[in-house]
This record gives structure tokens, sequence and C-alpha cells, in this order.
């Protein structure tokens, strides 16, 4: 049995408090774990492994709160970022299953808010998505599930408007090699790609000869 003959509150950090058993410190503990502590209470080996093990799934779990706080991520990338930084896997368990309960991680939702955000601001073809949302652990059902929908030739359209103006003043030819090469960095398929391009320099080139999906091979 060890007495607890201090009781002290980081200075870098009030969210923790440093223990100090017969005299010397023995580890820091979240307030919220050291709360019921006070100086004078004798603590067993038992009792110390346990405070220390809540420490560390009351540690795990801020850590993954913060790593949330970015953007949301997949379970896998959760996993990842506990493993890397050392926690226990009774920790990164407990963590999440928090984290599930609060709706905090949830790769179904993770997978069409992924495909939604890449849509709005970095349109990706269906393949792209697939290859992305199965980089970051999602199983083939569910990444299956959010890519369903996608509508390729609008995403390539739109992703060619923008990027049109830059190639304008281009003749045929070379307009049509850049564009395309635009697109099929994104992943989009030979068949959306030539009939966006073509759609494009027919839309924005009014006055001059206008071509056929067929023209580009």
């Amino acid at each position: 049995m060890k007495k607890i003959t201090a009781l002290e509150v980081q200075k870098k950090n009030p969210n923790r408090v440093n223990v100090h058993l017969d005299g010397e410190f023995a580890f820091g503990l979240a307030r919220i774990t050291a709360v019921w502590l006070k100086v004078g209470d004798t603590l067993s080996d038992e009792k110390l492994a346990a405070l220390q093990a809540e420490d560390a799934r009351e540690k795990a779990l801020q850590q993954a709160l913060l790593f949330l706080s970015y953007r949301a991520r997949s379970e896998k990338e959760i996993r990842q970022n506990l493993k890397k930084h050392e926690y226990p896997e009774d920790a990164i368990e407990y963590t999440m299953t928090r984290l599930r309960d609060n709706r905090l991680a949830n790769d179904n939702e993770f997978a069409h808010a992924w495909v939604e955000n890449r849509s709005t601001f970095r349109p990706r073809s269906r393949r792209a998505l697939t290859m992305e949302l199965r980089q970051k652990g999602l199983d083939e059902e569910t990444v299956k599930e959010a890519v369903a929908n996608i509508d390729e030739e609008a995403l390539a359209y739109e992703t060619a408007r923008k990027r049109a103006p830059r190639f304008k003043s281009l003749e045929w030819s070379e307009f049509r090699k850049k564009l395309s090469e635009h697109l099929a960095r994104r992943g989009f398929p030979y068949s959306v790609v030539t009939s966006v391009v073509t759609r494009i320099w027919n839309e924005t080139h009014t006055e001059e000869t206008k071509y056929e999906d067929e023209e580009l091979t």
C-alpha cells in the first residue's frame, strides 16, 4: 500500500494533476480521474494500476477528439493515430466505443461526407473516390453504397467548366489535349472525358467549328 502525500495541479496543463506517493512524484492523472483522490489516501497496487488505466483511456479519448477537431476521420484513421501515440489497446477500444456512441466515429456517415466534400470542392470519378475510401479503411459495402449515386458526367462537366477558361485561346487540338488530361488525372473515364471536352469547347467557342464526340478519337 502506498500513501498519497501530495496532489498538485500541473502548471503547464491545469487539466492534469501530479500524484505524489510516499513523498515522491509517482505519475500524472487527468483531473477528472483524480477528483476522488485526497491526500492521506492509501492505494493498493491494483488501485494504482486501475487509476493509470483509467487515465490512459481519458487521454486517448482527448487525443481522438483533438484529431477529429480538424476534420472527420474514418475509424481506421482514428485507430492509427491512437496507436501512433502508443495508447494501450484497451484504451483504444474504450475510445472507439465512446466515439461510436456519440456518432463521432461512423464509417458510413464519413464515407458520404467524404464523397459530398470531394464532389463540391475537388471532384473525382467514381473509381478515384472508391480508391480513396478504401485507403481510409472502409469496407467494400460501405464504399459501394457511398459512391452509388455519383453523376460522373455532371462532376466532370463542372470540373472542366472551371478549368476551360485557361485554355480558351488554344486551338482545338491543344484545348482537347490539356482539358482531357486535367479530367483524366481526376480519374474520369474516357467516354465521359470525350463527351465533356467536346461540350465545353462547343459552349465556349460559339463562333468556331463545332465538334462531335467521335472526332476526339
